[in-house]
């Protein structure tokens, strides 16, 4: 069967090994479970409802909500009529949401809930562009997706097929507006070629199959999570959808996946957890869970390190690591990360405790994989986001710029010529932005964003991102921002990790009164001192942090100053504590 359009998916996975839980979510305590049969006729009502709304092809079709099958079965429904789906994040301003059913001119909308119905009414106020809104969950005074599939109900599903046949591979499947961390978003076009060829390109690396479940938690209106959904079709794996991200690590436990995908943010608070825990034990039970840890940040997927290395690495996993693997479901064989940079350490000790960490790296307009770690240790190098993916090509240019090229880069940005000839040049080289090089030839390494280094008055670049990263590694520490354009030395904004901040306070005796309060204390300030210190080793002199302040608040997507990605608004937060940054100068 000739797979070229994402919907082609569906009638394979039925066709190859249909799953009796092809998707999963939890519903008043119970899993439900869909079907692929369930999962296709679904997607038929919706498709067939659509087509009554007068919905055609290239029409567009908003879809904001959390992960859950609706999400899914609306996106199949959209695509069979050659609509396109435009995405958007729960979590972005009524101003965006406005601006977005603007510039993609969105006829219909697909909302979750109560609360973001109410937000969605708010921002369509007065458009006329605007048929219908419809919601997942029973909402009081709004019309129900239910009502949708109404319409396709009895309907000959036999009058899709002139209409599936008329989509091209090289039709847009979807517009993501990317969250940008300056101006208003673009809006990515992506063709059903674009994500397929993703799909095919890496699934030759792909440690599961339809054998195997899959937790799902990032969201499904980012291009990453959005390629996973069609991999694991095309793999025929099953999708639980975890209850939320407070969820995730109870859901892990029952849902006892085998892989899951994960952005670093993530794994960094399942370490800290780790640790505060290990923390809290004493006598031997304490110095085993940190020899444990300490043999496995000295673990290289590269190096075999002597017999009497793998004799401890293998009692540490008997002893210390094997309850990791249960906290995980007892199952996991590859976790997935991507999205931002994952500190080497991290890394590290997973894959010492036998969860294979493969990291990879790409953009919303890569559809999104340019290269991955693969599962094999041998093919896996730590401190890099691993090889390109079959059929992408990757080049460094003269000013250290990643360039990629192949049928994963975008068709352009909607509405926006100009935008598009300035990142893809002639000779069809995609220029992503992020400065790297290449190990040994094959392995990408990212050193950082090429905007977002900045220059000191003694002339020297400084590349935030890494110093940031190595900040981060710290137990103390959960947020940093490297500032300095200009100024004669790096400084940092740092926002604690209270949690880290309140364990540390307990094993020293010091009493915890607020937040607010501990920070300014000269313990405290010491404690950060010495954090820092311990980052600038290695750092070349230029780059190492002279001086910080602690900020008692996170910075969060609802406070403006982090992208819905988790990336942060430099410009924003540096407007926001100028008066602070300033005086780390004055």
């Amino acid at each position: 069967m000739n797979i070229t359009r994402t919907f082609d998916l569906l009638p394979y996975q039925l066709q190859h090994f249909p799953q009796p839980d092809c998707l999963a979510a939890k519903v008043n305590g119970t899993w439900q479970k869909y079907s692929t049969q369930d999962v296709q006729d679904y997607a038929n009502k919706v498709s067939l409802g659509l087509l009554k709304l007068g919905i055609g092809k290239n029409d567009k079709v908003a879809i904001i909500s959390f992960n859950r099958p609706e999400w899914v079965l609306a996106d199949y429904g959209i695509q069979q009529v050659g609509a396109i789906s435009v995405p958007m994040y729960p979590t972005i301003t009524v101003e965006d949401y406005r601006y977005i059913f603007n510039d993609a001119e969105v006829k219909v909308i697909f909302v979750a809930d109560a609360s973001l119905y109410n937000k969605v009414v708010a921002a369509t106020q007065g458009m006329d562009s605007i048929k219908e809104i419809y919601t997942f969950d029973q909402v009081q005074g709004a019309k129900n997706w239910s009502e949708v599939l109404e319409l396709g109900e009895g309907e000959d599903v036999q009058q899709l097929e002139p209409l599936k046949a008329a989509v091209a591979p090289d039709d847009i499947l979807t517009i993501i507006y990317t969250s940008g961390t300056t101006g208003n978003p673009k809006g990515v076009m992506l063709m059903h070629s674009n994500l397929m060829s993703n799909v095919l390109g890496t699934e030759p690396y792909v440690p599961v199959n339809h054998q195997h479940r899959a937790l799902s938690f990032l969201p499904l209106c980012h291009v990453f999570e959005r390629m996973l959904l069609y991999l694991y079709f095309r793999m025929g794996v099953s999708i639980y959808y975890a209850e939320s991200i407070e969820k995730v690590s109870e859901n892990l436990k029952e849902v006892k996946p085998h892989v899951f995908t994960t952005v670093p943010r993530l794994l960094e608070k399942v370490y800290d957890k780790i640790v505060a825990t290990g923390m809290e034990l004493t006598g031997v039970k304490r110095k085993l869970f940190f020899w444990a840890l300490e043999l496995g940040l000295n673990y290289d997927t590269q190096k075999d390190q002597g017999w009497w290395y793998n004799k401890q690495l293998d009692l540490a996993n008997k002893i210390i690591f094997s309850k990791w693997r249960e906290a995980l479901g007892g199952n996991v064989r590859a976790i997935v990360s991507g999205g931002a940079a994952l500190q080497p350490r991290l890394a590290r000790v997973f894959w010492a405790a036998q969860i294979r960490v493969m990291e990879g790296y790409g953009l919303t307009e890569t559809s999104p994989v340019i290269a991955v770690n693969r599962f094999e240790p041998e093919n896996n190098m730590i401190g890099t986001v691993g090889m390109a993916i079959d059929g992408v090509e990757i080049k460094i240019a003269e000013d250290g710029e990643i360039l990629t090229r192949g049928p994963h880069v975008m068709k352009g940005y909607y509405n926006k010529p100009e935008l598009t000839d300035e990142v893809i040049d002639r000779d069809g080289w995609f220029h992503t932005g992020d400065i790297g090089e290449l190990v040994e030839g094959k392995y990408l390494r990212i050193t950082d964003r090429k905007k977002e280094m900045f220059k000191t008055s003694g002339g020297k670049y400084v590349a935030p991102q890494p110093i940031e990263n190595k900040l981060k590694e710290s137990v103390v520490i959960e947020q940093a921002m490297v500032v300095g354009e200009g100024q004669k030395y790096a400084a940092a904004l740092i926002v604690p990790s209270f949690m880290g901040l309140q364990d540390w306070a307990n094993y020293k005796g010091i009493k915890y009164s607020s937040d607010e309060e501990m920070i300014t204390r000269p313990e405290v300030l010491e404690k950060y001192q010495r954090e820092i210190e311990k980052a600038n080793e290695g750092l070349a002199q230029y780059e190492t942090i002279k001086k910080f302040r602690l900020v008692p608040k996170m910075w969060t997507v609802e406070s403006g100053e982090l992208t819905p990605t988790l990336k942060v608004k430099r410009k924003i937060i540096s407007a926001n504590y100028r008066g602070l940054i300033d005086s780390m100068y004055s």
